[in-house]
């Protein structure tokens, strides 16, 4: 059997159409249209599905790497025997990704050591798949990048590229005390992406111990933003029987704040939901690792 020849006219032709990289796979497709006997329109169909699986692939990695992930912490990657528990219904309902569309935000909290960080970036990753724009930091390497930024005068540039991401994952969040200026740009941050996107946050602290860490005059603040004026609600976790008090009280029941000059919330409000909706300020899904 003659061998399919491809022409220096198809080459140019091919690359004039920027579909290039189709001359990749393109001897493999021909033989096996011959082999199957395929008809034009499907070996049409099957030459040009290459070319649309290699650019969603290659968008994946380009969007992957402006995001800073990290290549090896992908969901396909995590150990499912590994000694950590957590709320796997909660982490059903994450890795559909609904709460990016609500613009609601997650908070991974638990111990040094027991995969915060990679579950954070295989988020990330899977957002990137799903056509999302991410964006993956630390707290520390944020707020020292703004503090630079003020410096050479980028600073609304350097703030506006945390907040037009669809996801921001910030890593180690409130392990440190913050300066006034650290204090005023988290909240920036936290109170602008409110409406802009979601937040994903790691942290060996829970959100209910954030507000120490702020600085004065901000803490009134963002205690108001963060805590009064904030649903919050809670997940049961799989504490083991040993675990701290501290530990423990991330085992409440769903439960309402509310301002004090608001009306009572509805009693469904107390409905445990994955992600909830019609909120107002800054309320996070808690997952706890242990």
């Amino acid at each position: 059997m003659t061998p399919d020849v491809i022409t220096p006219d198809l080459k140019a032709v091919l690359r004039r159409l920027k579909l290039g990289r189709l001359l990749d796979t393109l001897p493999e497709r021909l033989v096996l249209a011959r082999q199957q006997q395929l008809p034009h329109q499907d070996f049409l169909l099957l030459a040009l599905s290459d070319e649309v699986a290699r650019r969603n692939s290659a968008a994946v990695t380009l969007r992957a790497t402006l995001a800073q992930l990290d290549p090896t912490m992908t969901l396909e990657q995590w150990d499912p025997s590994a000694k950590v528990t957590y709320d796997r219904a909660l982490w059903d309902e994450l890795v559909s990704l609904r709460f990016i569309a609500a613009h609601a935000h997650v908070a991974i909290v638990g111990p040094v050591g027991v995969g915060k960080t990679f579950l954070a970036h295989a988020l990330g990753w899977l957002a990137c798949r799903h056509g999302h724009t991410v964006l993956a930091t630390t707290a520390d390497k944020m707020l020292k990048s703004l503090k630079h930024a003020r410096l050479d005068h980028t600073y609304e540039q350097a703030l506006r590229k945390l907040l037009a991401v669809d996801a921001l994952l910030i890593d180690d969040f409130g392990l440190d005390a913050l300066d006034p200026i650290e204090s005023r740009d988290t909240y920036e941050i936290l109170i602008e992406r409110h409406r802009a996107g979601s937040i994903v946050v790691t942290s060996n602290r829970g959100p209910d111990e954030w507000l120490a860490t702020f600085a004065d005059p901000l803490r009134v603040a963002v205690g108001d933003s963060i805590a009064s004026s904030t649903t919050c609600t809670t997940w049961r976790s799989k504490a083991s029987p040993t675990a701290s008090a501290r530990s423990r009280r991330w085992t409440r029941r769903p439960h309402v704040r509310h301002r004090k000059d608001r009306e009572a919330p509805n009693p469904d409000a107390r409905v445990h939901h994955p992600i909830p909706t019609g909120y107002n300020g800054w309320r996070p899904a808690r997952v706890k690792v242990t």
